[in-house]
């Protein structure tokens, strides 16, 4: 075994927290369209943190064999799926903000992963 569930938990971790502080960044630089574009991109932004949250707390809640664990891995991504879309949903046509803020929030909060495996030391 490479890798320990702790290392596993707590790189899930940082991710997150990661994903929020870009959620917090990328509204701010949308501040300067206004006030929905702000709202929107970190709304976006934080759905993508939000899906982590829920999919390493899915993934990393118990021990189990291969199987338990692919199975937990599956529902935790579907979960993840859920609520991004369903929050694009919600942000796109119940409160109608701007389609193109939150497109950006969700694609900054994505590349946080880029990052964190590249640096995960």
């Amino acid at each position: 075994m490479l890798n320990s569930l702790a290392s596993g938990r707590r790189l899930a971790l940082r991710i997150m927290w990661l994903q929020l502080a870009v959620a917090v960044l990328v509204g701010l630089v949308f501040l300067t369209l206004g006030r929905r574009e702000a709202m929107s991109a970190a709304a976006g932004a934080t759905l993508v943190a939000l899906g982590t949250a829920l999919l390493s707390a899915r993934f990393f809640s118990g021990l189990g064999g291969a199987g338990l664990a692919l199975s937990r891995l599956l529902t935790g991504m579907l979960l993840k799926w859920i609520v991004i879309v369903g929050g694009l949903v919600v942000i796109l046509f119940q409160y109608k903000l701007p389609p193109l803020a939150a497109i950006t929030g969700l694609a900054a909060a994505y590349a946080v992963y880029l990052l964190a495996f590249r640096f995960k030391g």
